[in-house]
């Protein structure tokens, strides 16, 4: 019969767990601005529908990694070129969601195959190489918190630059591109904002479970908001709550991360989708579109009221030339 205890203790285990929570401060800093990265990003993903994009991007910066681990040039280098390459070739090439889709499928099975060769042919410890796939926050050093830190305030600055055109390009491309916003030029540098928080999500839970973090938080805040303002707010504190919950739960087992963070986010996720279900019995409104800035508020207003949401965005779209002109 199986030792309940002894695997239990495996998952939960908080001898000593003080002086641990001291010593990671870092990581555990890594992993809440992560959440801010990913709770952020994951409303821009959500509302283009990309999330087959993102795993597909995770593939190739797995593939990265992998290489760069073997090569001996840095794990954190190498995902951030794979993740790139990636998002450039969706960016460019998939301007459809079609295309997108179909490029993402070409991409996913070449890059896994490429890091399992290259996790193949490393002659070090397969603990390096298990941590690709499954996360390895709590054992990677200074150096590459660093760079994580580096990465992720980037991927925020970005965001914050192109907020206000990239959510109105996002709601109606077709009306955002009439009105002058650069919708080819933002779709492109949105793509190299995700790659790079790929890159960095790769780094905390491992390439198989990056959408845990840039998906789930996201998908669940519109389950029980369609704010311009809590949509974001919340899959940034769902986002964090699973990073750094996960984090301090890790530190007390002695297995990866991974299952602690996609755990909680599933759960959130489960409690979000029961409250939508019960608002809904309820007869209270559900889900409304996608509107992430109060510049595009209008929007809902105008669809709420029955209009198309074009007419909203085109209420909207004199209020935000200001942000497409800045950018």
């Amino acid at each position: 019969m199986t030792d309940a205890p002894g695997w239990w203790g495996q998952i939960f285990n908080f001898t000593d767990y003080g002086q641990l929570v001291v010593l990671l401060q870092n990581s555990i800093l890594a992993g809440a601005l992560l959440g801010v990265v990913g709770g952020l990003i994951g409303v821009f993903v959500m509302s283009r529908d990309m999330a087959f994009a993102v795993h597909g991007i995770s593939e190739l910066s797995f593939a990265g990694a992998s290489a760069g681990l073997l090569l001996g040039v840095g794990v954190v280098e190498g995902s951030i070129v794979g993740s790139l390459i990636a998002a450039l070739l969706i960016g460019v090439l998939g301007s459809r969601a079609r295309e997108r889709n179909s490029i993402t499928a070409v991409l996913m099975p070449f890059g896994l195959g490429l890091g399992i060769l290259c996790l193949a042919l490393y002659p070090g410890r397969s603990a390096n190489k298990f941590g690709l796939l499954t996360g390895q926050i709590v054992a990677i050093d200074t150096p590459q918190i660093g760079a994580l830190l580096t990465i992720s305030v980037i991927v925020l600055v970005g965001l914050l630059v192109v907020w206000r055109p990239l959510t109105f390009a996002s709601l109606d491309a077709d009306v955002a591109a009439a009105r002058g916003v650069p919708t080819r030029s933002l779709s492109i540098v949105f793509m190299l904002l995700l790659g790079l928080a790929v890159a960095v999500s790769v780094q905390i839970v491992g390439a198989l479970l990056v959408l845990s973090i840039l998906v789930t938080p996201a998908a669940a805040a519109l389950k029980v908001s369609s704010s311009p303002l809590k949509v974001p707010l919340l899959s940034v504190l769902f986002a964090v709550v699973s990073m750094v919950g996960g984090i301090m739960l890790a530190l007390g087992g002695s297995v990866p991360i991974s299952p602690y963070v996609t755990t909680i986010s599933f759960l959130i996720y489960v409690v979000c989708r029961l409250i939508a279900w019960g608002r809904k019995r309820r007869g209270v409104s559900g889900r409304m579109p996608v509107v992430a800035h109060p510049a595009l508020g209008a929007a809902v207003e105008t669809r709420a009221a029955g209009e198309p949401v074009s007419a909203g965005v085109a209420a909207a779209a004199a209020e935000t030339r200001t942000g497409v002109d800045a950018v």
